[in-house]
């Protein structure tokens, strides 16, 4: 059996670096034959933001609206929310006791997300803390093979993998193993840039969203970050990036790479011999990503048309996930003692 379990904080309507950091690698596997489990992480969404609830329910189902736009078919692939499977609670609280604090606190994205954030260490929320705990139980309770994930969240694979190993030796001597070790599935083109080139946030309003028409992709396309040298039109450019002066390379040209590449190499050698223009180069990559994304943008039109429907899908989602998730937490009852011999039982 190979069984992947990967989700998403809901924050609404996804972008191209979500499409191509995850859900173009969720409906690969999902081809290929691989048993998928897609979590809206909504619980984890509280960890940075439960002062304000207010949009989780309409975030939630615009990103599912955008996974079912994008490929993911609920047929092949259960797609459900986190806080509808109690069972992830109850193997956090159980997996919170097999690791410590002081390793916690080297988990490289909790620094980062510190940093980021401009938290302070010394009152984040315990939930923040231990929410690649939490993340673990998530991987853990549908008993994953493998996680997709870019190189940022490896960290938090291994942690899985190291909290797998600790319950099967302390709980499972003298049994089969509750619990496989998750492999890592790293995303081929995990990063993509935003069109200022820097980190893609809609926070920032750098980002092509699935959703956006053909009109709205030709505008944000036309404010894209290219090679600052480049002025005139006959100037040789610099596709690639430069470290030398800061120049992070040319965001049109990256992402030719990725949705154009029958055509990137031959774009990249007449920027660099002066004789392509950035104006009828971004056009291009405009028509480009808005013929890439039609598909994407009719069945998201489908879906949307008929909500009960999506609503449906999730509930099924729920119910798939929570099959699999009582299975687990039987397994992991049994295994620590945590099941009454039935003479005790009322």
């Amino acid at each position: 059996m190979r069984r992947i379990l990967s989700g998403m904080r809901p924050t609404g309507r996804l972008h191209l670096g979500n499409y191509v950091g995850a859900l173009e690698n969720w409906v690969n596997l999902q081809n290929e034959g691989w048993e998928n489990f897609h979590m809206v992480a909504d619980w984890h969404m509280l960890t940075t933001g439960y002062e304000d609830t207010s949009r989780l329910q309409s975030d939630t189902f615009e990103m599912v609206l955008d996974w079912l736009a994008a490929g993911i078919d609920p047929a092949r692939s259960v797609i459900f929310i986190q806080s509808e499977v109690k069972e992830h609670a109850e193997l956090h609280l159980l997996f919170s006791m097999l690791v410590s604090k002081s390793r916690l606190e080297r988990v490289p994205t909790l620094k980062e997300q510190i940093r980021d954030l401009h938290l302070d260490e010394q009152t984040i929320s315990y939930g923040h803390l231990g929410y690649s705990v939490l993340q673990a139980a998530d991987i853990l309770l549908y008993r994953a093979t493998h996680v997709p994930v870019g190189e940022d969240q490896v960290p938090h694979v291994e942690l899985t993998r190291e909290i797998a190993r600790r319950f099967n030796f302390v709980y499972c001597s003298e049994r089969r193993p509750v619990f496989p070790e998750p492999e890592v599935q790293l995303t081929q083109f995990a990063r993509l840039r935003g069109l200022d080139g820097n980190r893609m946030s809609k926070s920032v309003g750098n980002t092509i969203l699935l959703a956006d028409s053909p009109e709205e992709i030709a505008q944000k396309v036309r404010q894209a970050y290219t090679d600052p040298k480049k002025i005139r039109a006959t100037d040789p450019g610099r596709p690639e990036a430069d470290p030398s002066d800061g120049h992070g390379g040319c965001v049109i040209w990256e992402y030719h790479r990725k949705f154009n590449p029958g055509e990137a190499a031959d774009i990249a050698a007449r920027c660099r011999a002066g004789t392509l223009a950035c104006v009828p180069d971004k056009k291009h990559l405009a028509q480009v990503l808005s013929d890439a994304l039609a598909p994407i943008r009719a069945r998201r039109e489908e879906y949307a048309a008929d909500p009960d429907r999506v609503r449906d899908i999730i509930r099924d989602g729920n119910r798939r996930a929570r099959a699999v998730a009582e299975e687990t937490m039987d397994m992991v009852r049994t295994a620590m003692n945590l099941k009454s011999p039935g003479a005790l039982v009322p």
